[in-house]
Order: structure tokens, then C-alpha cells, then sequence
């Protein structure tokens, strides 16, 4: 059975509402998953990136609480 690792890459919007998408990997595909709309995509390359694109295209959800 394939191991399943979850990551998320989470953003604020302007309003200050958070918004995540979780990455979920099993063997070397990729899904990603918007907690806030539901959009979901399979992504072998570059799912954080696709995640972050999402995040600011749908939600304008750019401000990174990883960055002081």
C-alpha cells in the first residue's frame, strides 16, 4: 500500500481571511485541493506552485505568513 504524505500552502488575502490548498502525495502522483472553493487538480510537477497560483488567481490570496 502507497504512502500518503499531506502538505498545505496557506495565504491571506486582503480581508484577512485564510485560504489553504492541501497537497496530498501518494507514490508520484499529486493531487491538489482548495479547502476554500473545493477546486482540485492532479499535478506531478510543481504542485506548490499550481497552489500558489490558485490561491492568487481565485481568492487574490498572496500574503505568506512564513514571511515576517
Amino acid at each position: 500500500m502507497p504512502q500518503i504524505n499531506t502538505s498545505k500552502v496557506t495565504r491571506w488575502d486582503q480581508h484577512g481571511r485564510e485560504h489553504v490548498v492541501q497537497v496530498q502525495r501518494t507514490g508520484v502522483q499529486r493531487t491538489v485541493r482548495c479547502d476554500t472553493c473545493g477546486w482540485r487538480i492532479s499535478a506531478q510537477f510543481l504542485p506548490w506552485l499550481k497552489a500558489e497560483e490558485h490561491l492568487a488567481e481565485a481568492h487574490q490570496a498572496t500574503v505568506d505568513p512564513s514571511v515576517a
